[in-house]
């Protein structure tokens, strides 16, 4: 029997609501396009706030707030800046939890840059030798080496860019996804403008800003600000 509206519960749609923050209508028709899996509502939950999110990308955001959080102790904080595009998705709870979660990530995953683009060329060609070179001892041929070189890379932003990060609290969705999905509730475009993580004892403090010139070459974009390593 095909799964209908009619046959989703309002446990089922608590549930997802709870897991993904998404509208309840929203949850309701992902449920019963999944039919009543959870997992595969999730997934197409995430699909549409990422559609909704490539469509407001545009917009400015010249509102949003500063966010701060303080980890072990006291001796590690963290200070970002998410832009949204008007003071009233600002003060809502959902914004507010979002920039919290932001600040959390940053204290405990130690992100580099904001997005791929902000990677300098000078930081993507040292990965990007060392990678090379690493393939090369191995015995591969060039050509494949490059290959995989080109995946390395992907790991290397998955490790150093906070928007490619997995969220600490649910590895299933990157810190972009995360945002997405505020995007598709709240119905404004959401940046990260730049963040700060300073460590007590670290002389070198992260600071990442967002590009502000285009990418204009295939090995990254430039940073507009030096970030420390």
């Amino acid at each position: 029997m095909s799964t209908t509206m009619a046959n989703i519960s309002a446990a089922q749609v608590k549930e997802l609501r709870e897991k993904t923050g998404a509208p309840m209508m929203d949850c309701k028709n992902a449920l019963t396009e999944a039919k009543g899996d959870s997992e595969q509502a999730i997934i197409l939950l995430r699909k549409k706030g990422v559609s909704v999110a490539a469509k407001k990308a545009t917009r400015a955001t010249s509102e949003g707030s500063v966010g701060h959080y303080i980890h072990a102790g006291g001796k590690i904080g963290v200070l970002v800046e998410v832009n949204c595009e008007s003071d009233f998705v600002a003060r809502t709870e959902d914004f507010k939890e979002l920039v919290h979660d932001i600040s959390m990530h940053i204290a405990a995953s130690d992100p580099k840059f904001v997005r791929k683009e902000d990677v300098t060329p000078e930081d993507y060609a040292r990965e990007k030798d060392i990678y090379l070179a690493k393939a090369i001892a191995s015995g591969k041929p060039a050509n494949i080496a490059e290959k995989m070189v080109a995946g390395m890379m992907e790991k290397f932003y998955e490790e150093v860019c906070l928007l490619e990060q997995p969220f600490i609290k649910d590895q299933t969705m990157s810190i972009s996804q995360l945002i997405a999905a505020k995007i598709g509730k709240l119905g404004e475009n959401i940046a990260v403008r730049r963040f700060a993580r300073f460590k007590v004892g670290d002389v070198n403090a992260t600071i990442a800003f967002v590009s502000t010139k285009p990418d204009t070459s295939d090995e990254g974009g430039e940073a507009s600000a030096p970030v420390a390593k």
